[in-house]
């Protein structure tokens, strides 16, 4: 195979190389369109008349409905077809991220509110389109080093991460709420001719694999709870966060999108190396994913802080725990994809893009029912309880998984050695009845 070829002779082939860089365009502009609500919408949505739980459904009706559509499409992408979701995905995310821009011109209350949640499930169902089929063809382009290839394509969602908040709240400091998304909408629709020359068209064979096989299996269930938990924990921060450093540290709304660097930074920076030993180093991949999860869940706790440790919340503090929250999901996110790869070879599930449409589609719905999950509970728990409680709340889900995906490898080493110390005896009865009977 083309693919395979180029990546023992070291070197990338052109269908690669086009790859990465339709990969690269969805991810960065994604992210940045993503990204740019947290320092200004919850404001403009309060003016708007939406609560704080509101906002977060608003968040949070995203995710579900990219969580639906990616169950659906990750099935049907063989029929599709890779390229067609794609660029089909990329063309209608960046007329509904206009459209979006639009909304501060209708009535407030009732109408506002409708029609926010309208446009954000249009966006998330071109999001789920555009994603799954890029995840697909990564895998498909390159089978042998995915987890090396996606942790330094993570540089560019990073960097939509960062320039996201700071650009959104600078163009709606300076010329209000339309133009933040009118601008980046447009650049999302110059990249769809581009990534029609440049993605290639891979074939791809019908499989009869189904997504519930592959979800019922118990090591790919505890990898979907650790997706869920680390998104849940990113999409908590989107309503909570800059209300939280608005009113704590009294800074400008320009200055709050500079606040999300320091997780954007870190994560997009480790990414590339946390994949890079998840693909030369297997083993360290479930050190990866459980120690990724503790620390996340130790951040969470830390991040407010929580009152019952009696620490007054400091802005340099603030930024070095998101710091550490970037790098330990990082250490959590890269891995998972490789894992279940693994583990559905493992149990008979054939190769092929039919598989790697899946496996996409399934952490495409586990990210998103964690984004829905993450804002809207971090919405009502910060309007009842405050940040500082629930973002210690919040990192319970990161606990829960590390805990879970600890206890499962220790299970599955201990299953593995007590099969392997009862097989070794039988091979050394026979050396010894073989060197008897040879001395005789």
């Amino acid at each position: 195979m083309p693919e395979v070829l180029g990546e023992e002779s070291g070197r990338f082939t052109r269908e690669q190389l086009f790859t990465m860089v339709a990969a690269a365009s969805i991810n960065f502009s994604s992210m940045i369109c993503y990204s740019i609500l947290g320092p200004f919408f919850p404001v403009e949505a309060e003016k708007k008349g939406a609560s704080n739980t509101i906002v977060g459904m608003i968040f949070g009706c995203f995710a579900l409905f990219n969580f639906l559509a990616s169950l659906i499409l990750g099935n049907y992408l063989t029929q599709i077809g890779a390229k067609f979701m794609f660029v089909a995905g990329m063309f209608v995310s960046g007329c509904v991220t206009i459209l979006f821009g639009m909304l501060d011109k209708v009535p407030s209350g009732t109408v506002f509110i409708s029609l926010c949640f309208l446009v954000r499930a249009m966006d998330a169902i071109s999001f789920a389109a555009a994603m799954t089929a890029s995840f697909s063809s990564l895998a498909k382009a390159f089978p042998n080093n995915i987890a090396t290839v996606m942790g330094s394509l993570e540089i560019f969602t990073g960097l939509g991460l960062v320039l996201g908040p700071p650009l959104g709240g600078f163009l709606y400091q300076s010329f209000g709420y339309e133009i933040p998304f009118i601008t980046l909408g447009s650049l999302v629709l110059v990249l769809v001719p581009v990534n029609m020359c440049l993605l290639p068209k891979y074939d791809s064979i019908p499989s009869k694999d189904s997504f519930w096989k592959l979800i019922l299996l118990p090591k790919v269930l505890l990898l979907c709870l650790t997706i869920f938990s680390l998104s849940s924990c990113l999409g908590f921060l989107d309503p909570t966060m800059s209300l939280f450093v608005l009113k704590k540290f009294k800074l400008p709304a320009g200055y709050v999108g500079l606040v999300f660097l320091g997780l954007a930074l870190s994560y997009s920076l480790s990414s590339p190396l946390l994949g890079l030993l998840s693909d030369k180093l297997p083993y360290l991949r479930k050190w990866l994913l459980v120690c990724g999860g503790l620390i996340t869940a130790v951040c969470f706790f830390m991040l407010g802080p929580a009152p019952v440790l009696h620490i007054e919340s400091q802005l340099w503090m603030f930024v070095l725990v998101l710091v550490l929250i970037g790098f330990s999901l990082g250490m959590s996110a890269i891995p998972v994809f490789p894992e279940i790869l693994h583990c559905a070879y493992e149990n008979g599930f054939e190769e092929g893009l039919s598989l790697l449409g899946l496996v996409s589609g399934l952490l495409s719905a586990m990210w998103s029912l964690g984004a829905f999950v993450g804002p809207t509970l971090g919405g009502f728990l910060y309007e009842k309880l405050g940040f500082e409680w629930a973002s210690a709340i919040q990192g319970g889900w990161p606990l829960l998984s590390g805990l879970s995906t600890g206890i499962f490898y220790i299970i599955e080493a201990t299953r593995r050695s007590t099969s392997s110390s009862l097989q070794n005896p039988r091979g050394n009865n026979e050396e010894r009845t073989r060197l008897l009977g040879s001395e005789t």
